[in-house]
């Protein structure tokens, strides 16, 4: 059987990095975005879309199954949305409409990229419903549904001056930092990373036994992350 996998939110901080990764794990890597990615090679098939709000006729188009898996890295943040209203469409909305195409077309496995500070009960507008959007995706019961919650991302924010700030601030005192605390703000690429480990983990396991793994839902947290990436 061939292996796919389909993933929105690839021109992001993180979906950049992830994009590449996911071409040498997979026979087929289907990308659905408003613009092509910076890196492409021939195992990608691209399907632009203009506006998400058009992701369902977009989908009707595209080649996905049991064997297909699917990833998530889209979101934004209310200062690029312009509101709430837009940033829950965004960030939830839009998340949870792909989820749910997936898991009609048989998908198995959802990997979503959410936030350390997700948290329902917040009264922070991001955590919250990055919290919601986890909620919602579990109650479609998807075989595999792991969650990834990075801290601070490093890397190059367009249009997030706050996160740029942060990031020449944590320059200056990275080196007095230990990566064993959980909050230690981790880059881009080794979340990306983490995330193609945590497919090849899945794989590798399920090679070993009959049925699906015993844990429906994975978090995989900053600090895990930071572990898993470290180089030795």
């Amino acid at each position: 059987m061939q292996r796919k996998a389909i993933i929105i939110g690839a021109t992001g901080l993180v979906g950049q990095h992830l994009v590449k990764q996911l071409s040498e794990l997979y026979d087929t890597l289907i990308v659905i975005a408003r613009r092509p990615p910076r890196f492409i090679n021939a195992s990608m098939r691209f399907y632009q879309v203009n506006d998400f709000d058009n992701l369902t006729e977009v989908f009707a188009s595209v080649g996905v199954n049991k064997s297909t898996d699917a990833f998530s890295c889209l979101g934004t943040t209310k200062k690029q949305a312009g509101s709430d209203e837009v940033f829950r469409k965004v960030d939830h909305d839009y998340n949870v409409t792909f989820a749910k195409l997936c898991h009609d077309k048989g998908v198995e496995r959802f990997f979503l990229l959410s936030s350390m500070n997700a948290d329902i009960d917040s009264r922070f507008l991001y955590n919250k419903v990055k919290a919601e959007t986890e909620h919602s995706i579990t109650s479609l019961n998807f075989m595999q549904f792991i969650i990834f919650r990075p801290s601070l991302l490093l890397g190059k924010h367009k249009g997030r001056p706050l996160e740029s700030i942060s990031q020449k601030v944590f320059g200056l005192v990275s080196p007095l930092i230990s990566e064993s605390l959980s909050l230690h703000p981790i880059s881009a690429k080794r979340v990306a990373s983490a995330m193609a480990m945590s497919v090849h983990d899945i794989y590798e396991r399920n090679k070993y036994q009959n049925g699906p793994l015993d844990n429906r839902v994975t978090l995989i947290e900053n600090k895990q992350m930071l572990t898993m990436t470290r180089v030795k």
